[in-house]
């Protein structure tokens, strides 16, 4: 399991060349609006395209006739210091109503202090908050063999974060996949098609209550 995870880690962090930012708006129709902020597990690294989570869930809330639409404004191999420089952006352009925050694996991959992880996802979630837009934070973990203590407290960070603020939480985006071979590409890095559905699953749970009403 922890092979399959510092190999996971790995390809987030060595992708960052890439810049790989999939489609922005999945609708034009006016209405309320979900961004979401993320690295290569939610960039559709080597999914065709429209098949990521983040498509998946963009065709519930229609189902669900929520009346959201979503802007995906991830990039392969990002980490939460980009997602701070482009966030303001982002919210100048989109002004979602609901932001969704995937980041922090690849600032535990590089060593980072965790303090300045923390502090990079609550800034970026104090931002969205001045911005009028709900939060909901993706929450990671990384092997042991980074140390269990550092790895121990890279998972409670986003669970802190999340207390701070008062914000939504999916305490492990990765749930049910991590340790199931079949849910992942060739490569055995990134998780396939087949293992979308499960992304998407996590991350609804725990969307839908904040939600508002149609």
């Amino acid at each position: 399991m922890w092979i399959r995870w510092r190999l996971i880690i790995a390809a987030l962090c060595c992708l960052s060349w890439a810049g790989m930012a999939t489609a922005a708006a999945v609708t034009e129709t006016p209405g309320p609006s979900i961004l979401v902020v993320g690295d290569s597990l939610s960039a559709e690294y080597g999914l065709r395209r429209d098949s990521g989570w983040v498509a998946l869930l963009s065709r519930r809330l229609s189902e669900e006739k929520t009346g959201y639409q979503i802007h995906n404004a991830s990039i392969s191999g990002d980490t939460t210091s980009g997602g701070v420089s482009r966030l303001p952006d982002a919210l100048a352009h989109y002004h979602p109503d609901i932001v969704i925050i995937e980041l922090g694996s690849n600032d535990a991959l590089r060593g980072l202090p965790l303090t300045m992880t923390q502090d990079n996802l609550s800034k970026m979630v104090a931002m969205a908050q001045e911005a009028n837009a709900s939060v909901l934070i993706l929450g990671m973990h990384i092997p042991p063999n980074y140390g269990r203590t550092y790895a121990e407290q890279f998972h409670g960070l986003f669970a802190s974060v999340a207390k701070q603020h008062n914000a939504a939480l999916v305490p492990f985006f990765m749930e049910g996949i991590a340790t199931d071979e079949t849910m992942f590409q060739s490569d055995g890095i990134h998780p396939n098609e087949k293992a979308q559905a499960l992304l998407e699953k996590n991350v609804w749970a725990h969307l839908a209550p904040i939600l508002k009403p149609n």
